[in-house]
């Protein structure tokens, strides 16, 4: 099962004020309305300052989308392409939505990385390294018989990926080597496959998702920080299990996708929130979290089989709180 048919499938379920969680492969049952269990549907107060009549007004408008052959497992985006994961293949396209290539797979990818050339593949208890063309170089194992991987980042320093199974991030060193296991000090609660990890500057972020946080690691596997807060309003992650993504924008910031009542936010390292840029509406509605990265001046966002391209209007940003921001931000141009 990969991670997207996982969280149109499963999920939390709460009784008589118990919420059970399942650890590894194990399935949930799920509420048909997340939002109205987990979410405030209201909205509250903070939302409010970023609407204008009663509506959320985003900066970001869709200026072009395709659809990929199936629903996507993974994404990423590496110079002025687009890679797409979908069962049993990757495909690689222009930011037109031309496709470049694509080479077949295992069906069961969870996660997406791009790195010196290479596309590292993450599978629930191996990582297989491709390059453009399809031709497998390398493929690694898991750290432990019982690992169930979710998400990766890949830098200078190593591949970092995140283990849903053993509730810790398991470091490679680039040569396939296992290097350490990262523990948060805080204990990792994982309900989910919402476990998105990636790396910035030096520094590498994950989500802590049932404590509604965002940690940072240096890339030795020591404990930086954490930022993050329990709640429906902007700059705080909500029902069970969020941040889902987790991805650095191009001016040094990260931008974090949430499930439940989906919306893509913007913060500052430290965790000072900036603004909500897309909210459920303009992601497409739903309860799945959106997949987003950043390419130069856009935002690359995936839901289901869609791929949708967001540019910045400068009309639209007037009325929103990302439109005050003075960060001197590329995704502004």
């Amino acid at each position: 099962m990969n991670k997207r048919e996982f969280l149109k499938t499963t999920g939390s379920l709460a009784v008589g004020g118990v919420i059970f969680s399942v650890a590894g492969r194990g399935m949930w049952s799920m509420f048909k309305r997340p939002d109205k269990l987990f979410y405030d549907s209201k909205r509250t107060k903070g939302l409010e300052l970023l609407k204008e009549d009663g509506e959320f007004v985003s900066p970001y408008r869709r200026v072009f989308g395709f659809l990929a052959p199936d629903d996507v497992c993974a994404m990423e985006v590496d110079g002025g392409s687009i890679y797409i994961a979908t069962p049993n293949n990757i495909s690689i396209y222009g930011l037109s939505g031309e496709l470049q290539t694509n080479f077949p797979t295992p069906s069961d990818i969870r996660d997406m990385a791009v790195y010196d050339g290479k596309i590292y593949a993450l599978f629930p208890t191996r990582i297989e390294i491709y390059d453009r063309q399809g031709e497998m170089s390398n493929e690694w194992e898991a750290c432990s018989e019982n690992s169930d991987y979710c998400s990766l980042a890949v830098c200078p320093k190593g591949v970092f990926v995140t283990d849903a199974a053993n509730k810790n991030i398991c470091k490679y060193n680039l040569d396939g080597t296992l290097a350490c296991f990262i523990q948060s000090p805080k204990g990792f609660i994982v309900p989910s496959y919402c476990f998105g990890i990636t790396y910035l500057d030096g520094t590498i972020y994950c989500s802590n998702p049932g404590r509604h946080s965002v940690e940072s690691y240096s890339t030795d596997g020591q404990f930086v920080a954490s930022f993050g807060k329990s709640g429906a309003e902007a700059g705080a992650f909500s029902g069970c299990c969020n941040p889902s993504v987790i991805t650095p924008s191009n001016n040094g910031e990260l931008l974090t996708s949430e499930k439940g009542i989906p919306r893509i936010s913007c913060y500052r390292t430290d965790g000072t929130f900036r603004s909500i840029l897309l909210d459920n509406k303009a992601l497409g509605g739903g309860h799945d979290a959106y997949d987003v990265r950043v390419m130069k001046d856009k935002l690359i966002v995936v839901g289901g089989n869609r791929v949708s391209v967001f540019q910045y209007d400068k009309r639209l940003s007037s009325l929103t709180a990302c439109g005050q921001c003075d960060a001197d931000c590329p995704l502004k141009l």
